[in-house]
């Protein structure tokens, strides 16, 4: 069983270290390196860039292979038909990495159609292309002629910024009979020449001697510097200044003022007068140095007088000499170390992006790539970016300091048409300092919104006999998109209209949404159109709504009356009515019935005699139609006043009734009434003359009583005479009337 274990732990820790190598090498793969000596022509050969990509160098410039790095990239460029990295100007390595024995340069190759980064470290390699020199032109040191055997002096320092074999590596001195050359090591590796004295000096036989110290460096071929050494012989000078520290520590914030001290060296010297008082100079300083630190020659006090950069030099190291009035003097080392603090704010680039995007993209599309710098040091230097919460994007952080911006839900240009995007990158330092950048993006939009109508449903009237091409009605759709996806046109459905195609009636303008009539509408054939609008938009594929129309045909007065009896003879004789010679006034005569083809009050008739051979004999009821002498004594009560109700306000003889709503309905009744009578068959109990009216008027309104309104009551294609069939086909005057009305069935001739 332990065996068992152990072979499965042995599994999976060999499974876990397979893993590990593999990523190990997927990300050792993104980083390519090159090298390239220094010094090279325009356009020389660093690497083969397609290869190590796996990609044809054709495909290169398709793919959008270029440089992202900032900074020093001027120096290479990517040839797109070789597929090659190739230099782009000359490069100097010592001015690149000054006296870094290493200098490597870093920048990153994008491929943009897969936002992959790949790291690329090219190494400047050294040539010999650097002398050694010395600062000084000539050089004097001052020797006590009672100087022992053994005594040193230091000689200044050669520079070659060249590093390796390239670099200064011996000194020489010329051949005399007092001095030799040896070297002393530095804490930096370095050896700095000193003069030996190898036997006693006499000034009074040499004042002087001339001296020449040369630098070599192991270059092929090898180039030299020197410098003159002029050695004069003093008098005697017995003691040596000296420091009170071999070597002066100072640590120093990089953003310390002008002026500022940094530290204040002291050597002492127990001779006197002139013997005893020291001066203190620098010695083999570096350019660099000598621009930033002052070092006051009588009191020793350092001071800044330049700025300090961490990012650009955190070590200076110098040499102090002390130097007494008599020509002897010591030296000593100072050390500054440049403190770090938060002086770079954070830098974001854009290093690809878009400006548009189409609503309704799914979460997780690319918005941007962005990369994120800061040139401090240790929590100084590490940054964080972050966009803000309420915006419907988020940051994804990639390869190195690089980050995507990504939408984090579906977008409606609906709602919110673009978006300021605030980038905003923040460093650990105290206090931390942070850096913004803005992005801009449009939504683009995609046709997801059919037109809209305002109203579920629309209703429209024309007066009949409408002129063809008069506008009806207007619709109007919404669409919240844009451009083409919210531009609306208008059409009507395919239907049919007793049979006619709808399109034979009305037209719709597919841009304005007006519709217009193609033909003269009739109330008398038809009185209303159901009509279905269509709305629909220009996108692809396009939307559409509708919404229904429904349109009324108004009533015109169109049509004259037309009298249904009596009756003109065809053969042009005269009709006769007869009454007896004991008629009273009010006998009824005969009735005037006519009808009138259209509605409402446009079929309200009145009637009056246009010409009577004895006038006043005979009179016509203004509304009833009733050739009876006049009688002036009947009456209404207020109950018996015709109408729905029995109770509206009119004249003493019976008027219309004062709405068209009851003129129709009793319109209708008597219709009903009055064909009933015609043929018998009225169950309305009324009697006879009363049309079935005394039921609800009581039995004592009869037809000698009420205005017949039978006689303005059409309906569309009936042809229908309403008349009093009962009482002429018995001969009698109606129940309840005041006489008999006879017909004498003859016709004479005028």
């Amino acid at each position: 069983m332990a065996n068992r274990l152990q072979r499965g732990d042995r599994s999976r820790l060999l499974l876990l270290l397979c893993i590990f190598l593999g990523t190990l090498r997927g990300f050792r793969a993104r980083q390519i390196r090159y090298s390239v000596p220094e010094e090279t022509e325009k356009g020389s050969f660093v690497g083969n860039i397609s290869k190590d990509l796996g990609l044809e160098p054709r495909e290169l410039a398709k793919r959008g292979v270029r440089i992202v790095s900032r900074g020093k990239t001027q120096l290479f460029a990517v040839n797109p038909r070789s597929g090659s990295l190739i230099t782009a100007g000359r490069i100097d390595r010592e001015e690149l990495c000054e006296t870094v024995s290493s200098c490597f340069l870093n920048m990153e190759l994008l491929v943009e159609d897969t936002l992959k980064i790949y790291g690329v470290e090219v190494e400047i390699i050294d040539i010999n292309d650097n002398a050694p020199s010395f600062q000084e032109d000539e050089v004097e040191i001052k020797v006590s002629e009672h100087a022992i055997p053994g005594a040193r002096f230091a000689l200044p320092n050669a520079r070659d910024p060249d590093v390796g074999v390239n670099s200064l590596q011996s000194y020489q001195l010329s051949p005399n009979n007092y001095f030799s050359l040896q070297l002393r090591g530095r804490t930096d590796g370095a050896k700095n020449p000193e003069l030996v004295l190898e036997g006693s000096l006499d000034r009074e036989k040499e004042a002087a001697h001339l001296l020449l110290l040369t630098a070599l460096d192991g270059g092929d071929p090898i180039r030299k510097g020197a410098v003159p050494i002029r050695v004069v012989v003093l008098d005697v000078n017995d003691h040596i200044p000296m420091f009170t520290q071999s070597v002066y520590r100072v640590s120093v914030p990089e953003n310390i003022s002008s002026g500022t001290r940094v530290l204040m060296v002291n050597a002492t010297d127990p001779d006197e007068g002139i013997n005893g008082e020291v001066m203190y100079s620098f010695r083999n300083m570096e350019s660099k140095a000598s621009e930033i630190f002052q070092l006051d020659s009588q009191t020793g006090e350092v001071q800044v007088r330049g700025s300090l950069d961490f990012e650009k030099y955190r070590f200076y190291e110098m040499e102090i000499q002390g130097q007494d009035g008599g020509g002897l003097f010591t030296t000593t080392t100072m050390l500054i170390t440049v403190v770090d603090v938060n002086d770079n704010a954070p830098e974001i680039t854009i290093t690809s992006s878009i400006n548009s995007i189409l609503e309704n993209s799914p979460p997780g599309t690319v918005i941007a790539l962005l990369n994120v710098q800061d040139q401090d040091s240790g929590e100084n230097g590490q940054v964080s970016c972050f966009i803000p919460n309420h915006l419907p994007f988020k940051l994804e952080k990639t390869y190195g300091n690089y980050y995507k911006l990504i939408t984090s839900r579906v977008l409606d240009r609906e709602l919110v048409q673009s978006y300021n995007i605030t980038l905003t990158a923040t460093d650990q330092g105290s206090p931390p300092l942070s850096a913004e950048t803005h992005v801009w993006l449009n939504v683009a939009d995609d046709n997801d919104n059919p037109p809209v109508f305002p109203h579920s449903s629309y209703s429209a009237y024309i007066p009949e006999n409408n002129p063809r091409g008069a506008s009806i009605f207007s619709v109007t759709a919404l669409d919240p998109d844009s451009k083409q996806n919210a531009l609306v046109t208008y059409s009507l459905t395919d239907d049919t209209v007793q049979g006619v195609p709808l399109s034979s009636y009305v037209s719709i303008n597919s841009n304005t949404g007006v519709l217009y009539a193609l033909q003269s509408f009739d109330y008398e054939q038809f009185r209303d159109l159901e009509l279905r609008v269509i709305a629909r938009d220009s996108g692809d594929p396009p939307l559409s709504s509708n919404v229904s129309l429904s349109l009324f045909v108004l009533d015109q007065n169109d049509n004259a009356p037309e009298i249904l009896y009596p009756a003109l003879p065809t053969d042009g004789s005269t009709g006769v009515e007869l009454a007896p010679r004991s008629a009273e006034p009010g006998y009824l005569v005969t009735k005037v019935v006519a009808v009138d083809k259209d509605s409402g009050q446009n079929a309200w008739l009145s009637y009056r005699l246009l010409k009577a051979s004895e006038p006043g004999l005979f009179a016509v009821g203004e509304h009833t139609g009733e050739q009876a002498p006049p009688n002036t004594d009947w009456r209404f009560s207020q109950a018996q006043r015709p109408g729905t109700s029995g109770s509206q306000n009119g004249d003493d003889t019976g008027t219309w009734p004062n709405n068209q709503f009851d003129t129709e309905m009793l319109q209708a009744m008597i219709l009903a009434s009055a064909s009933e009578a015609a043929d018998g068959s009225s169950t309305l109990g009324g009697g006879a003359g009363t049309m079935g009216l005394s039921a609800r008027y009581g039995p004592q309104f009869t037809l000698q009583h009420v205005p017949d309104y039978r006689q303005n009551v059409y309906i569309p294609g009936s042809n229908a005479t309403l008349t009093n069939a009962a009482g002429k086909r018995d001969g009698k005057a109606p129940a309840g009337g005041n006489g008999n009305k006879k017909k004498s069935g003859k016709k004479e001739k005028k």
